[in-house]
């Protein structure tokens, strides 16, 4: 395999749409009216706090999502 093959293979995998997908993590916690409130709470931690938290698993789904997606078309 030449290097201009492995160029052109690392191109087309980097032009996926499902890469759009990862502007979720992205924009999602920097929408605060979704957040910017103190009820309900869970555990005794105000809304704001556990939402936040919430984020981390919503980022690493989209991420392993777009990951497999992408993986399959090479």
């Amino acid at each position: 395999m030449s290097q201009e093959d492995t160029k052109a293979g690392a191109e087309q995998s980097d032009r996926s749409p499902w890469n759009w997908l990862l502007l979720i993590p992205i924009v999602l916690p920097l929408l605060t009216l979704l957040y910017n409130r103190r009820s309900p709470e869970l555990l005794g931690f105000p809304f704001f706090y556990w939402c936040q938290l919430a984020f981390i698993p919503v980022g690493v789904a989209t991420t392993v999502l777009v990951y497999q997606l992408t993986k399959r078309g090479r």
